[in-house]
């Protein structure tokens, strides 16, 4: 158990640098056993569900090297095609080994995965896009077992536009059989991310970021060099730091446009941005306008991971606020936990939607994270409350943040872990 001990009422001001995201390296990560050689993958961020990556790709057989923020894989003895449950069970990207390993050595062995309870989070979508390529798969309810003789190209459309089905059905079909056409595919950054990689590999994809991703299949990949996209969830997280504490921020290495969405809503909620090719500023009011209505949607709407930290700032905005909650069913415990705090939020007997009544300031208290963004979004609001908040968390805010406590320190905040 972490325990994040923050005091607030401190301004936020300075600058900090972005680090890789951590949506887009984990399914290239996947993607490096698909070649039988060396990939080296710069701007990687040195969080947990990295070093769970890196235990499973050991496990295959792979030699990984992580030195400062650059991870080297050379998958040339990569041979084995069963994940240990002890490290599935970590993560829920531990899925996306499914398609790559088909793709590598027509077999998979792997349970179900695990990772923050946001939501079911069915992974159907994945199992019926595999069985179309010519997948056979066994469930027995703990362990999926998968092989195919060999993976044929077809066209499949996705019920839902899955980031996690896009992915993993995209790993798979790089090296199939004819070409793939996957519709209603997710349009994440993150994908066209994971495609550059792909095709500096030697594969053929085109279309990521649109709704039709078209995979024409190769006989083999070769190791590649690739730069992480920045992450977009952390420049939000760090812009929302210092909106709620009337702060002056500038982050580099960021890609205004992957958050487009995000600074349209700071700036309707009173913040000052100004943007350049690869960096951001933002100047806060010193109290935020309420939203009348956000809802959360799949890209280029706007994003669910950014939900929680939304809730935290409107909770000390002017006015009242509304937020829908469309994407996953599960996502609102740390509604409560800013209540103890003072927060003024009501929500929906199904909690899709959240009524928040801004009050001028929160106070400190003792708070539970019940997962990884609304671990952040607790952690940032004792950074705008008066005295100290403790957050106990079980280890969901390093899953996704690489030196959150410190980043924050460095620009004006109180925040360490014990």
């Amino acid at each position: 158990m972490y325990k994040y001990r923050i005091r607030g009422g401190n301004r936020i001001r300075g600058a900090l640098g972005v680090c890789g995201g951590k949506n887009a390296a984990l399914p290239i990560l996947a993607a490096t056993v698909l070649s039988e050689g060396e990939s080296v993958i710069h701007n990687c961020p040195r969080i947990a569900d990295i070093d769970v990556s890196m235990e499973i790709l050991r496990h295959l057989g792979c030699r990984v090297d992580f030195t400062e923020n650059t991870l080297t894989v050379n998958a040339h003895g990569a041979n084995v095609s069963a994940i240990p449950s002890h490290l599935a069970c970590k993560m829920r990207s531990s899925i996306l080994f499914m398609g790559a390993l088909l793709g590598r050595l027509r077999e998979v062995r792997v349970c179900s995965p695990g990772g923050c309870n946001i939501g079911s989070r069915p992974i159907d979508l994945h199992l019926k896009g595999l069985q179309a390529m010519g997948a056979a798969i066994e469930d027995d309810g703990t362990f999926m077992h998968a092989k195919a003789s060999t993976l044929k190209g077809k066209p499949i459309s996705l019920r839902e536009a899955s980031v996690g089905a896009t992915e993993n059905l995209m790993l798979a079909a790089v090296l199939a059989d004819g070409e793939t056409i996957l519709t209603n595919a997710a349009r994440e950054p993150e994908i066209m991310d994971l495609a550059r990689f792909l095709n500096s590999m030697g594969a053929i994809v085109r279309g990521a970021g649109t709704s039709t991703v078209r995979v024409t299949g190769v006989k083999k990949l070769h190791g590649a060099t690739h730069r992480i996209m920045p992450d977009r969830i952390v420049t939000g997280t760090y812009l929302m730091a210092a909106a709620m504490n009337v702060g002056d921020i500038l982050l580099s290495g960021v890609n205004p446009h992957d958050v487009k969405i995000v600074l349209a809503y700071l700036r309707a909620m009173g913040c000052i941005i100004d943007e350049k090719p690869a960096s951001l500023r933002l100047r806060a009011p010193r109290v935020l306008s309420a939203l009348p209505y956000l809802l959360t949607e799949a890209h280029p709407g706007f994003p669910t991971d950014m939900q929680a930290p939304f809730v935290a700032a409107l909770s000390g905005a002017k006015g009242t606020s509304v937020i829908e909650e469309r994407i996953f069913e599960s996502r609102a415990a740390h509604a409560a936990e800013l209540v103890r705090m003072g927060a003024n939020i009501t929500m929906a007997a199904d909690e899709s939607v959240f009524v928040i009544k801004g009050r001028p300031r929160l106070h400190g208290a003792v708070v539970e994270s019940k997962d990884l963004r609304g671990g952040a979004a607790l952690i940032l609001a004792g950074l705008a409350a008066e005295g100290e908040t403790v957050v106990l968390d079980k280890g969901y805010v390093a899953r996704g943040y690489e030196g959150l406590p410190e980043a924050l320190r460095s620009v004006g905040g109180e925040v360490w872990v014990e």
